[in-house]
């Protein structure tokens, strides 16, 4: 699974999730990709349920990038922990999502493919997504 290899600092704040995406929000690497259009959190292990589910339907034939990385780390308190004493424990990583965002991207495979393959990974996020195609500019 995702997560980073070492970070400045153990927590971090929750924060909010405000705007639209500005960069990362293009068709940049391959032919197709999966654009987020709704705000949230993907965990490590969503992020890899949507990439497994691309993989196994494309069978080798095309290339896949990940567009989302998970560093912010996420904490939790056990269950049935009273209020107070600190900040809980570490529990995973998650990436932030804004709308516009594009999170995987296909290239190599024909559209009926690309567009199954993706369709199968949107149903992996909690999030709301839509398949998008590059735009060729000449």
């Amino acid at each position: 699974m995702l997560q980073p290899s070492r970070t400045k600092y153990r927590k971090q704040m929750k924060g909010r999730i405000k705007g639209f995406a500005t960069r990362g929000n293009e068709v940049s690497f391959g032919t197709f990709g999966i654009q987020a259009t709704e705000r949230g959190w993907l965990t490590s292990r969503q992020i890899e349920a949507a990439r497994i589910a691309i993989s196994r339907h494309i069978k080798r034939g095309g290339r896949v990038w990940i567009r989302i990385f998970p560093d912010k780390p996420i904490t939790k308190k056990p269950l049935e922990t009273r209020m107070g004493k600190g900040k809980g424990g570490m529990e995973g990583y998650v990436a932030v999502v804004k709308p516009g965002h594009m999170l995987y991207e296909l290239d190599g495979v024909d559209e009926a493919t690309a567009k199954e393959a993706l369709r199968l990974a949107g149903h992996k996020l909690p999030l709301m997504t839509k398949i998008v195609a590059r735009e060729e500019i000449f």
